[in-house]
Parts: structure tokens; C-alpha cells; sequence
């Protein structure tokens, strides 16, 4: 058997968990059936992987977790179990970028206590992007905003291509 060569595009977006996987919201607040298809579809059309963040909420509190807000995420044990997930991301990224990968950005999702990027920042991004400072890592971001449902059109799916296509 033959394989023709391909050549890596060498660009890569990190993704909140959700944006994979809407199994892991809380109840009642998917908004999508599995994933948010049109944000997946636009990013690997455009030659560019994706990896997936674990969710901070999922691996601290579980399925059945209550909603809650950042204020009471805002805790010194959920932020050491952030960046202690956190830590195989961070060793990703900089294998990555020393071998001259293209970090696209930072996939969040607005107005979640955990991995809002944008406005209010949530705690895990919070730690994500410090720690990606202390490193001398800055990542841009995007953020999928509240009012979202997947399949239906929305204005923010154009800022999206425009924002993957940014250098």
C-alpha cells in the first residue's frame, strides 16, 4: 500500500471542553446535541486540529454538579485543581510552538465561570492564561457568545472565520 505525503498545516486551536462536548454542561444548559458542529466544521475546513481542553467543572464536581457562578468557583482548591489539569496542556503548547506550530488561539465560551476568555474571565481560563504568561505564551481568543444555538445563523460564526484566519 502507497501513502502520498501530506504536509501538516501546523495550526492548532484549543477548545473549551463544551465546544466538543455538550455531555458536559450542566443539565439543562446544552445548546447544541453533541457538539457546536458549525464552530468544528469551520476549523478543520480550514486546515487547522484542534485540541481539546478537559472541563474543570466535569473533572471537580461531576455531572450532577448545581449551577454556579464564578464567584463560587472563585475557590483555592477549584483554581489547584485548574491548573493541576492543566499542566499536560501546558506541556502541549510549548511542544507545539518549539516546533513551529501556529497557535491559533483559544476557543472559550462567553460567560462561563470557567471558561469565559473574553469578558469576565473564567477561573480555569484565568489560570490557563497566566500560566501561558509565566511561560512568555500569549494566545489569542474567541469566545462563543451566550446567546449561540447551535444551527441556527448567527453574526458570530462570520467573526469566528475572521478571527481563524487572523495571523
Amino acid at each position: 500500500m502507497s501513502f502520498q505525503k501530506m504536509h501538516r498545516a501546523k495550526k492548532i486551536l484549543f477548545t473549551a471542553h463544551c465546544i466538543l462536548n455538550q455531555n458536559a454542561v450542566i443539565r439543562q444548559w446544552e445548546r447544541a446535541k453533541g457538539g457546536f458542529n458549525t464552530f468544528i466544521q469551520k476549523t478543520l475546513e480550514n486546515n487547522i486540529s484542534i485540541v481539546q481542553l478537559p472541563c474543570p467543572e466535569f473533572t471537580f464536581l461531576g455531572e450532577d454538579r448545581p449551577p454556579m457562578t464564578k464567584q463560587e468557583y472563585d475557590t483555592e482548591a477549584y483554581r489547584r485543581h485548574s491548573r493541576e489539569i492543566l499542566g499536560i496542556i501546558l506541556k502541549q503548547f510549548q511542544e507545539y510552538l518549539n516546533h513551529g506550530y501556529q497557535i491559533v488561539g483559544i476557543l472559550g465560551i462567553q460567560g462561563s465561570p470557567s471558561c469565559d476568555t473574553l469578558k469576565q474571565k473564567g477561573v480555569f481560563m484565568e489560570e490557563l492564561l497566566a500560566m501561558l504568561g509565566e511561560q512568555g505564551t500569549h494566545v489569542k481568543t474567541f469566545d462563543v457568545p451566550e446567546d449561540y444555538l447551535e444551527g441556527e445563523e448567527h453574526y458570530i460564526l462570520k467573526e469566528f472565520q475572521e478571527f481563524i484566519h487572523q495571523q
